[in-house]
């Protein structure tokens, strides 16, 4: 069921970007296409910067989802461009140190955005590609979803853009050790049963899955929805159950002083949608 939404659209001031484009959905969710389907939406040393620039337009944005995705029908993003690695390979240690970081700034930036993300992966995911998807919240993909950390086959190490943190996490330090030493392609049936994709979705319908799942995820208190992924994402990191505890404790008190709370109890004793703002 498709849920409606007769919010107004909100207003975001977005760069003009070259490589990637930005649009937001009624119920407020946005979506960051990337932009060179001529090139199977290829990484360039431009892109990664432009990755950083959206994450910083919309880190206080008011949006209640975003979801990711590639232009056009054959890639999701095929990893950086072949006809770039010369630049990369001539630039001395310091100038691809900077590079290193705003690569991965970029890539951060968008995971640690405050509202969820949502990869919708057609085609192939592959190196910097599976490290974009990889820093989403959650992943569908479509029957033709291709994804491979290849970094080894460029003599560089899964060790890149996050991949090694967020591989591990999702799918296990051996399966990880596999995927990345092999740099096998791993497809869409195989992804969904190791956890590395939530669901396979046909791919006529991958886009609209991801719609109805953001939507889904609006309908809810927005307050209650960021702390939420706050607290998954930092957990993953406390070295202790007691450690993440206290963060759950403090989380759920703040939760309890904003205007959704008491809305949404309202809303059920009287049997109606509740009526969310955020405060």
């Amino acid at each position: 069921m498709t849920v409606t939404d007769e919010r107004p659209v909100v207003n975001i001031d977005f760069p003009d970007l070259q490589e990637l484009t930005f649009e937001v959905l009624p119920g407020d969710i946005g979506v960051l296409r990337i932009n060179r389907p001529d090139r199977m939406n290829s990484q360039t040393i431009r892109m990664f910067s432009e990755y950083g620039e959206a994450a910083f337009a919309l880190r206080d944005a008011p949006l209640r989802a975003l979801i990711v995705t590639g232009t056009g029908t054959r890639a999701f993003c095929a990893g950086f461009d072949i006809d770039e690695v010369h630049e990369i390979t001539e630039m001395g240690v310091r100038e691809f140190l900077k590079f290193q970081e705003t690569a991965t700034g970029g890539i951060q930036g968008i995971h640690f955005l405050p509202f969820p993300v949502i990869a919708a992966v057609h085609g192939p995911a592959t190196g910097g590609g599976l490290a974009l998807a990889l820093a989403a919240d959650i992943r569908l993909c479509d029957p033709a979803a291709k994804f491979s950390a290849a970094f080894v086959k460029v003599g560089l190490s899964v060790g890149e853009l996050g991949t090694s943190y967020h591989l591990t996490r999702l799918v296990g330090p051996a399966r990880a050790a596999d995927i990345g030493y092999t740099a096998r392609i791993v497809k869409a049936d195989e992804a969904e049963r190791i956890g590395l994709v939530n669901r396979v979705v046909p791919t006529d319908e991958l886009f609209d899955a991801a719609l109805e799942l953001a939507r889904q995820i609006s309908q809810n208190s927005p307050a209650g929805v960021r702390m939420s992924k706050r607290a998954i994402q930092r957990n993953m990191e406390v070295g202790s159950y007691a450690a993440a505890l206290e963060l759950e404790n403090r989380g759920q008190a703040l939760m309890t002083r904003t205007e959704d709370m008491p809305e949404a109890l309202a809303a059920f004793k009287e049997k109606r949608a509740p009526r969310f703002t955020g405060a």
